[in-house]
């Protein structure tokens, strides 16, 4: 007679191991995805477009507009931030509590780990040529939030020093989108079109 404990334990390590391949499998897939991607960005939009250049750019920004978002200086945002998003963000924060206004900001080097998300090649109806780029950030916020904050995942804490001046520290998560428009003629500056925070500004 076979364990039923063993043979659980055995059906649970296979499928654990097939989730991992086919995890690995989508990842490969996306890293093949973006390469194409950023291909084509050269070969048709700009041929000096550098992913680690963009990634630079694209924290600095984050960390600005984390920033000016978490003191409200919304009106310095209008050059960075598209209009619709900017008028979304206007009806969140003015609704945010403090703690969680507090915990938008993302210092540079509080920064722990960027990477690409979905990117986007189209035309519109008129014929413009844009170019999307969801950058997603994990930053440390010292900022006095719950345990757990309402939400599908966990907000991580992270303790700093011995015990008499340990500091507790969150690491949170942020999506920003990057929009281009590539038209012949158009201003080659980089818009942010979507902003999410998650559990922190929804």
């Amino acid at each position: 007679m076979v364990n039923s404990t063993f043979l659980r334990e055995g059906v649970l390590r296979k499928a654990s191991r097939g989730r991992r391949r086919g995890q690995l499998c989508e990842t490969v897939r996306s890293a093949e995805r973006a390469r194409s991607d950023y291909l084509l960005i050269r070969l048709y939009f700009d041929q000096d477009f550098s992913i680690e250049e963009f990634t630079r750019g694209a924290k600095q920004a984050f960390s600005l507009v984390s920033k000016l978002l978490s003191q409200r200086k919304l009106d310095l945002l209008e050059e960075l931030v598209s209009e619709e998003a900017l008028k979304v963000l206007k009806e969140k924060i003015s609704l945010l509590p403090d703690n969680h206004r507090v915990a938008l900001a993302a210092d540079i080097d509080a920064i722990m780990y960027t990477t690409e998300g979905d990117v986007r090649i189209y035309y519109d109806d008129d014929g413009r040529k844009f170019v999307s780029i969801l950058m997603r950030f994990w930053y440390l916020n010292g900022a006095n939030l719950p345990d757990d904050v309402p939400g599908e995942t966990k907000v991580f804490q992270i303790m700093f020093g011995d015990e008499s001046t340990k500091e507790k520290k969150h690491l949170l998560t942020a999506n920003y989108e990057f929009q281009r428009e590539f038209t012949e003629g158009a201003k080659p500056d980089w818009t942010i079109t979507r902003i999410e925070h998650p559990r922190l500004l929804e």
